[in-house]
């Protein structure tokens, strides 16, 4: 039995669309392009698991993510297929799904990560190592907060980003994703489990493959494997974008999806 994952769907008409955010992320990243959607479809933003409001979990696993969700969304649509949109692990999660549950998913959208190993993860450590060293009990506010994190996150935009994550529960503080199992399988996080998916046919739905101009992770190198996995695969680099596609490129991102939702 697959944990019940955080969710919040929106739209009364129109295909349903699962949303799948990136590490420390949370499914209320989505809500800008969601709320750009949700005239013509009904959008479903998931907490992943080990983060959000979403149960914690013994290790991280993309396959096992993979069928969480794919469980969860039987659970909320058992009926109709879904679109998936899945950024950064989300997006790694939503391949697996795709690939194992072919007959959940009718399309899907894959944000700046390839089915590939992607580059060094020492960057999230640091994140990471600063989170779990702050101590929760001394601080007092988001300024706080803020302060402590400073030196392991100096980018204001990346630092607000991870503390979206600190929870206040009365007078105390928590970090809602599991920084342990985090920590410990950050390797995983950054990897791609290739064993697991040699043996599965491809997916012959429509793909998106959305990359931002300024990203390093879609590279020539992995567009062949893409490819491979995913054969009607559309790829398209979203100009004055980084990593955060959706984030940087909102309207970039909801026009993109909308071609790819009513085509």
């Amino acid at each position: 039995m697959s944990p019940t994952l955080h969710a919040i769907s929106s739209g009364d008409s129109g295909p349903r669309v699962a949303f799948c955010h990136g590490l420390f992320g949370q499914g209320r990243n989505w809500n800008q392009i969601a709320k750009g959607l949700a005239d013509i479809c009904r959008p479903t933003l998931l907490d992943m698991p080990d983060h959000g409001r979403s149960p914690w979990t013994e290790r991280f696993d993309y396959v096992a993510a993979g069928d969480i969700v794919a469980d969860n969304l039987r659970a909320i649509d058992p009926d109709e297929p879904w679109i998936v949109v899945g950024h950064s692990m989300g997006g790694k999660i939503a391949m697996l799904l795709t690939l194992r549950h072919p007959d959940l998913v009718s399309k899907l959208c894959v944000v700046d990560i390839p089915p590939a190993p992607t580059t060094s993860v020492s960057e999230f450590e640091t994140f990471i190592a600063g989170m779990q060293a702050m101590d929760l009990e001394a601080i007092e506010s988001r300024v706080d907060a803020d302060a402590a994190l400073a030196e392991a996150a100096p980018d204001p935009s990346v630092r607000g980003f991870l503390l979206q994550n600190l929870r206040r529960e009365g007078s105390s503080w928590r970090w809602q994703p599991n920084l342990e199992v985090i920590a410990r399988d950050i390797a995983t996080i950054g990897g791609w489990p290739e064993d697991d998916v040699a043996g599965l046919p491809p997916f012959d739905g429509p793909v998106l493959w959305l990359s931002g101009e300024r990203s390093p992770y879609v590279t020539e190198d992995n567009s062949a494997q893409m490819r491979r996995l995913f054969p009607r695969v559309r790829s398209v680099t979203v100009k004055d974008a980084g990593h955060w596609v959706h984030s940087e490129q909102p309207e970039v991102t909801i026009a993109a999806l909308r071609a790819l939702i009513g085509g």
